[in-house]
């Protein structure tokens, strides 16, 4: 399990950066990374209790999908 826990924030820190860029928020990096991690465990642990297939790309897939909302919900709650 710990594991795939810190292969998850890697992940995590990777789909943070995309998500950021994808979403055109001026963010320095460890924030981007911070946001990327948080976002990639709340979507990975939280999508992979309803998804039980697939694999590496899913995940890859879900922890950007998951930083993308952290990273709205931060943008709405920081003004």
């Amino acid at each position: 399990m710990i594991p795939g826990v810190l292969l998850l924030a890697v992940i995590g820190a990777a789909a943070g950066m995309i998500a950021t860029r994808l979403m055109r928020v001026d963010a320095d990096l460890p924030t981007a990374m911070g946001l990327g991690v948080l976002g990639a465990l709340v979507g990975g642990f939280a999508l992979r209790l309803i998804l039980t297939a697939g694999g590496w790309v899913v995940t890859f897939v879900l922890a950007v999908m998951g930083s993308m909302a952290l990273i709205w919900l931060w943008q709405r709650f920081k003004r």
